[in-house]
């Protein structure tokens, strides 16, 4: 198993999405397989994952009692995925966000980097359907949290990684407090403070097609204060 990779997949009410999704990202790499983890679903995405499950033996189901955030979802997944051995775990949306075409060179990077992040902010990246609030927001979020973090990684906040397992195995990933776009700043600053190495590669994030985006005031407000608590939190700053 181990040298085989996961894209871990959180999902809540993304019915609409899953059965177009999944097969996406089976088709674009014949090593990967799919963890769902799903939050209790009230529109059936869950049960819609399980029948994906039962016709491939590339998809499985983590089922989660309820919503308790993105990076709880993630976390649980990365759990899963450590100990079932893959050698390599990603992350990224159900909601075609993150082109599935684009996972080949995530992994294809992944061997010279413990840590590759799909990157809007570097040359040939850029987003599809924001509006100006939108791309201010989420452009003046990374920067924050770089310059008061320390870090040249240029999208902090984004969500389409593939991490080594052995990064994760050495991220104390049970002290990971944070969710929505902070839980992705954590994870990064974390890996870059215990000297693994990070690439960013080029991609276009396209706005949700279907469904409704989670994005809140209280996601935005936990990441900009949760970047002043990792500058002091012995957890994420110690190196191994």
């Amino acid at each position: 198993m181990i040298d085989r990779a996961c894209v871990v997949l959180p999902t809540y009410n993304e019915r609409e999405n899953l059965l177009e999704i999944v097969p996406a990202i089976l088709a674009a790499a014949s090593e990967i397989d799919v963890l769902i983890v799903d939050d209790g679903s009230p529109d059936g995405t869950g049960d819609l994952a399980d029948m994906l499950a039962k016709e491939s033996p590339r998809v499985r189901v983590l089922h989660r009692e309820k919503k308790e955030g993105l990076g709880r979802a993630y976390l649980a997944g990365f759990a899963e995925a450590l100990q079932r051995g893959y050698g390599r775990i990603l992350e990224m949306d159900a909601d075609f966000s993150h082109a599935p075409a684009k996972l080949p060179e995530l992994l294809a990077t992944s061997r010279t980097a413990e840590v590759v992040l799909g990157s809007r902010y570097v040359k040939g990246g850029g987003t599809v359907n924001w509006g100006l609030g939108r791309r201010v927001l989420s452009k003046g979020g990374s920067l924050y949290a770089r310059t008061i973090l320390g870090l040249k990684v240029r999208d902090l906040t984004g969500g389409f990684k593939c991490f080594r397992r052995e990064v994760l195995e050495k991220l104390d990933l049970k002290t990971v407090r944070s969710s929505g776009y902070a839980f992705q700043i954590e994870l990064t600053y974390r890996a870059v403070r215990r000297g693994f190495k990070v690439i960013e590669i080029p991609i276009t994030f396209i706005d949700r097609r279907v469904g409704k985006s989670k994005m809140s005031r209280l996601i935005v407000a936990e990441a900009l204060w949760m970047v002043w608590k990792l500058r002091l939190d012995r957890n994420a700053r110690a190196r191994d």
